[in-house]
């Protein structure tokens, strides 16, 4: 049975939790299931979502985004769920994503992922994706080997039972990234974005070069340690190659830190 279910992870972020669950709720081809994993939530979350009678949740401690996602895809593949539709609260799908990612849902080893477009200005995409800048320069309708998880990424069950689950020990920044690649590179599963499959999501600017405070900005510690499981996933068949690769990450990080930061350069 191909039924599906949408899995948001939230943290402290009630009302763009709503606008997500909103978007899911008014799919063209509409879900079987939502799925809301909380991380935790010290603000309106679990008042608010006490009062969906549509919505089944999770509570959990703060295990970060890799702890939420570990939880929400094991739980909608113990659940039997065919697709598991991925994404994080600050985010929502267009009207017909749902539709338009499963039009020709017979590949089943096959990484499906939305196109992540800029939620202000709806045009432009959050991420470079290969090598365009903007929706409107795309002539295809797939672009291949490219992928943004988990901003609308959809996952069948096969791929879980292959790959498994993401690590929920990378806690945030890169998660996603080394599952994506153990999903790509060490489990040779195509992924493509599907262009007309629309997610939208707020705009990033982070550059190494842009001034970071060294007291709150703790996320920058698994940034760099989660970068070596990246590169473990990303070249699995040379694992020499994945320690080499993130030696020169460090030292490359170094040296912008110490070219670009103007406070704590050594702490950095």
């Amino acid at each position: 049975m191909n039924n599906v279910i949408a899995v948001v992870v939230t943290y402290n972020r009630q009302q763009l939790l709503s606008e997500c669950i909103a978007a899911l709720r008014n799919q063209t081809r509409k879900v079987d299931k939502i799925l809301v994993i909380n991380n935790g939530s010290t603000d309106d979350t679990i008042n608010w979502l006490n009062n969906q009678a549509d919505i089944e949740f999770f509570s959990q401690d703060n295990v970060g985004s890799a702890g939420g996602f570990y939880t929400g895809i094991k739980m909608a593949y113990d659940s039997g769920y065919s697709w598991i539709w991925l994404m994080d609260d600050d985010g929502y799908p267009k009207n017909d994503a749902l539709e338009k990612i499963l039009e020709n849902d017979t590949e089943e080893l096959y990484l499906r992922n939305c196109a992540v477009l800029d939620k202000n200005n709806k045009k432009n995409f959050v991420w470079k994706t290969k090598n365009y800048t903007s929706i409107e320069q795309v002539m295809e309708s797939e672009i291949k080997n490219t992928g943004r998880p988990f901003n609308g990424t959809m996952l069948h069950r096969k791929i879980v039972e292959r790959v498994g689950l993401p690590r929920p020990d990378l806690f945030v920044w890169g998660d996603e990234t080394e599952y994506y690649y153990r999903i790509t590179k060490k489990n040779k599963i195509p992924s493509v974005t599907i262009t007309n499959s629309i997610h939208y999501h707020p705009a990033t600017s982070f550059s190494y070069k842009q001034e970071w405070d060294y007291k709150s900005g703790w996320k920058m510690y698994y940034y760099i340690r989660n970068r070596f499981h990246v590169h473990r996933s990303k070249f699995p068949a040379v694992a020499p190659f994945a320690y080499i690769m993130y030696a020169g990450f460090l030292l490359v990080f170094a040296f912008i830190t110490l070219a670009f930061q103007k406070r704590d350069k050594i702490k950095k």
